[in-house]
């Protein structure tokens, strides 16, 4: 489906001329009630609006129909408010009236219990059978305040009618509301889509719309579960194309809360590790609460960010300005240094006792000169140096900050350079209204302000360093993956025999029967060599005695025969046993990395890089990628380790072959595309990284392959 196809598909519902409210009711706490009262009295409907209830004939002083059959034209969409029994009836009616659009306010489906699941794939047959679009069930309604239409029964929508370019998408009705009602910091929300049980349209649906829509500039969403991870990707990539950030807080990072989630959307939840490394993949902007989910959204919402980063500080407060400079200091950003004319004007106008460089520290000086703010605060927001001032306000005081407030908003009217004032103190007085009314939505803290900026800086680098870049090559999606099969582990041998088949460069390796055998294969390769237990049920085989290390003659191999299969015997009694593994040792030197991949159940295969060895668990220095890996992608895992720095060169020793490892994670990526079907996990650890020249060489390899019945 191409984008604007996409776009308008949606547009529809979004913004419908003809609208039916199938269980309309003169009941004012009912949800037909409710939803009617919003529709009539707090919305602006630019077409018909058709009241459907069979044992009324008006309501409201409007004619009530008898069912949508009887309507004298079909409705864009029909608003369902009815019991749960009699839903699918209505939803027939509408599909056999060629109704595009369902909004099924209605609870009692698949969140329910077995017969609510029943009757929501009812649902779903129902709909798929006519090409009819279902929004629910099980949910809020559809809020597009840009347009100040509200399809829901929410009795605070006509409180959040404040319009503008930041669209919201989430499941859940509650934690949306929450946002909306963020309104009453000056934020502007165009469109919120509250999906409910997303029987058919998705969050990633309106994720979709919201990126080519003209009113949005600003995507924020709140995920409990994703049903459908490549079409949620599809809606990312779209965001992505069309330079529109995307901000996230997934519900359900540890398992409390992934139990929490799963009952509540009955979606998967996916690990939070893989979650976060495919939203970091795609530009997404991942955060952790509410709070600073409005405070990031809002930036964006704006000014998208510059490629001058450096920031300003401007306040009263010598202590504030210190611990301002220390939060952007903690997070990793820079102040700017001002140009020589912004000094010049700030050491002309404040007390020779006063701070001018950055920080500014104005002192108390404000306080008997209104006309000291305007003229030092205009100056900082339009110095060339900086990407944004904050602002931190320490305190209510009255008719000063009146006028502070005033002096914002007149300087931000004068600047392209956003002005962030953060509003620290617990009084809400006449200054912080006056700032709420202007468009701004203070943060109620510096630590708060500056995560905001932080993850706002970190897009604009991500997207000046060319953002997603061209579309991926699509795995298959796992709903698309064998449902049945036997699962099996490769030998390590033919793990390295189809690795090898692919092009992956391995040390030499045969699998021994007996002790003589091992011993003439070691001769023909040359010492030193390695010897492994070859047995389809040892996986770990170090743990249990199974590995032995630099043999160098043919003595020490069979010696290492003996005491090989005697641990691995005692261990492991039940083992079948293939022989001994022989292969030919890697030169002394280099690193120990490990290269994995799993198939996760929402996103598809997932690829973990990072430090190997008998070090992987312990400190977990490792990285992740959505498959397949582009080559930037490649170069990135890497560079984003911890210890990277060991691998350019430490303390006199070489820097490793980085070019080499690249082109293995490249070749890793290939050959998981090649068996996407059927590969099912691996695990190269370790993976051995030479100097400059010498490769990087998987020595052991964990393949486990879905064979189909």
């Amino acid at each position: 489906m191409t984008t604007s196809t996409h776009r308008a598909d949606l547009a529809r519902l979004i913004d419908p001329a003809c609208i039916a409210l199938v269980g309309a009711s003169d009941r004012p706490h009912s949800i037909g009630g409710r939803t009617l009262t919003n529709l009539i009295d707090h919305s602006t409907i630019r077409g018909e609006l058709y009241l459907v209830n069979p044992t009324k004939t008006e309501l409201r002083g409007r004619r009530c129909w008898p069912s949508v059959a009887a309507l004298p034209q079909t409705p864009d969409v029909a608003i369902i408010a009815v019991p749960a029994a009699g839903v699918l009836a209505v939803a027939e009616e509408c599909a056999a009236r060629g109704v595009p659009f369902l909004v099924i306010l209605t609870s009692g489906f698949g969140e329910a219990g077995a017969e609510g699941e029943r009757a929501q794939q009812r649902l779903k047959e129902i709909a798929d059978a006519a090409g009819m679009r279902i929004y629910g069930p099980n949910c809020p309604g559809l809020c597009n305040i840009n347009a100040r239409l509200g399809m829901t029964f929410s009795p605070s929508f006509p409180h959040d009618l404040v319009p503008g370019p930041i669209g919201l998408a989430t499941q859940g009705g509650g934690l949306g509301r929450n946002v909306m009602q963020a309104m009453e910091r000056g934020v502007g929300i165009g469109l919120w889509a509250s999906t409910g049980n997303e029987v058919d349209l998705q969050v990633a649906d309106f994720i979709h719309y919201m990126a080519t829509a003209p009113d949005i500039k600003v995507i924020v969403t709140l995920l409990e579960g994703i049903k459908d991870g490549p079409r949620l990707l599809a809606a990312l990539q779209c965001a992505a194309d069309n330079g529109k950030p995307v901000i996230a807080l997934k519900v359900g990072k540890s398992e409390y809360g992934q139990r929490a989630a799963q009952s509540h959307t009955a979606s998967l939840t996916g690990s939070a590790e893989v979650n976060s490394a495919v939203f970091r993949q795609y530009g997404v902007i991942e955060v952790d609460d509410i709070d600073e989910l409005v405070d990031t959204a809002w930036l964006f919402a704006r000014a998208m960010p510059p490629a001058q980063e450096a920031i300003g500080i401007y306040c009263s407060s010598g202590g504030t300005a210190a611990l301002t400079a220390d939060a952007v200091g903690t997070a990793g950003l820079k102040l700017a240094e001002f140009a020589p004319h912004t000094r010049e004007l700030l050491r002309s106008r404040l007390p020779d006792y006063a701070a001018i460089d950055n920080p500014v520290d104005t002192t108390a000086a404000i306080l008997s000169d209104a006309d000291l703010i305007e003229q030092t605060l205009g100056a900082v927001t339009t110095d060339p140096n900086l990407g944004c001032v904050l602002a931190p306000i320490a305190l209510e005081y009255g008719a000063t900050t009146v006028s502070l407030a005033h002096t914002i908003r007149a300087a931000q009217q004068q600047s392209p350079t956003p002005i962030i004032p953060i509003w620290m103190s617990d009084r809400l007085g006449e200054g912080y209204r006056l700032l709420v009314e202007g468009g701004f939505a203070p943060p109620r803290s510096v630590g708060k302000a500056l995560k905001a900026v932080q993850r706002w800086t970190e897009w604009g680098r991500w997207q000046r360093a060319g953002g997603l870049g061209e579309p991926r090559r699509p795995l298959p999606a796992p709903s698309a993956m064998p449902a049945t099969g036997t699962v099996r582990n490769l030998s390590e041998l033919e793990a390295k025999q189809l690795l090898a088949q692919s092009g992956i460069a391995l040390l030499p390796a045969a699998v021994a029967a007996t002790r003589e055998e091992a011993r003439r294969i070691a001769d023909g390769m040359g010492y030193p060599v390695v010897a492994k237990i070859a047995s389809p049920d040892v996986v770990h085989k170090s743990d249990i005695g199974g590995v032995k290390v630099g043999i160098g003659d043919g003595a020490q191999v069979e010696l290492a025969w003996d005491d090989i299969m005697a641990s691995v015997r005692h261990h492991k009694p039940q083992a079948a046993i293939d022989g001994l593994l022989i292969e030919k040792m890697a030169p002394r030197g280099g690193f120990e990395l490990m290269v994995g991949v799993t198939r996760d159940p929402v996103f598809g295969h997932v690829m973990t890089f990072g430090l190997g060895g008998i070090y992987v668990e312990l400190l977990r220095d490792v990285t992740r990628r959505l498959l397949p890996l582009r080559p930037a992608d490649a170069r990135a895992m890497v560079r984003e380790m911890r210890c990277y720095p060991l691998l350019q060169g430490a303390r006199g020793k070489p820097p490793a072959d980085v070019a080499a490892l690249e082109r293995l994670l490249l070749a890793v990526s290939d050959f998981v595309m090649a068996h996407s079907t059927s590969l099912e996990e691996m695990d190269l650890n370790p993976v051995w990284v030479g100097s400059e020249g010498e490769g990087a060489l998987p020595l052991d390899a964990v393949i486990v392959m879905l064979e189909s019945e």
